[in-house]
């Protein structure tokens, strides 16, 4: 049976061939979403080595922050820019996994093992409805399954449907996000040292928010984790 099924995947592929999210190319029988030359071709950071780096740095004098790190530095026409077009607006939501598995291995064997909870940063409910999805709920899926963490979806919640953040400028940025999140679930937080997850970082003005609305519940801790970082 399995030989069959096998010689039937093959059979699928020569007319509807699995193809790397990042370069386009073919996949092999191995791999999933991104081939092994895109996966090993990304710029990683490898922030989850050190506290100090330029995700924590983000936070100095604004909110207390546990840990940050960024899977992967982001560039403009780059393997990663590829894999997020496809994960946020064509349907994906798969590769947001994958990678998530990813950094969930490097953040496993880090100081980032002592998390309880993971929560991804949440979409305004209109937002979700017209994608279907959050992308960063896909990353944490994978992260949550390779460090044996819960995921917490419903205790944070977005309420205000803000702005495209891309062409603003950093004050901008925070002015648009600031208020934007609220906690629904205290007593599910309260004491909690929360990994929160999203895709790409560059002001921190989303991230910095969503945290001080966490921060702000009993004896909550917060660290940051993003598969890509605006940078080098």
């Amino acid at each position: 049976m399995n030989n069959f099924l096998g010689i039937l995947d093959d059979f699928v592929g020569l007319f509807y061939p699995n193809l790397c999210l990042g370069c386009g190319e073919s996949l092999y029988k191995n791999e999933k979403y991104i081939c092994t030359k895109c996966l090993y071709s990304l710029p990683k950071t490898n922030f989850h080595k050190s506290r100090k780096n330029m995700i924590s740095e983000l936070f100095w004098g604004k909110i207390p922050i546990q840990f940050a790190t960024s899977y992967s530095y982001f560039h403009k026409k780059g393997v990663l820019q590829n894999i997020i077009l496809n994960l946020k607006y064509k349907g994906e939501k798969e590769v947001g996994m994958e990678l998530g598995k990813h950094l969930g291995r490097e953040l496993k064997t880090s100081d980032f093992a002592t998390i309880d909870t993971i929560i991804p940063v949440p979409l305004h409910k209109k937002r979700l409805k017209t994608r279907g999805y959050n992308q960063s709920e896909w990353i944490a899926k994978g992260i949550g399954e390779v460090m044996e963490k819960p995921i917490d979806n419903k205790s944070v919640v977005r309420i205000v449907n803000t702005e495209t953040q891309t062409k603003k400028t950093k004050d901008q940025r925070w002015e648009n996000v600031k208020n934007i999140f609220q906690v629904t679930n205290k007593k599910k937080i309260a004491n909690k040292h929360v990994l929160l997850i999203d895709d790409i970082i560059t002001t921190g003005s989303t991230l910095e928010a969503c945290a001080a609305t966490i921060l702000n519940e009993t004896n909550t801790k917060v660290s940051i984790a993003t598969l890509g970082v605006a940078g080098k």
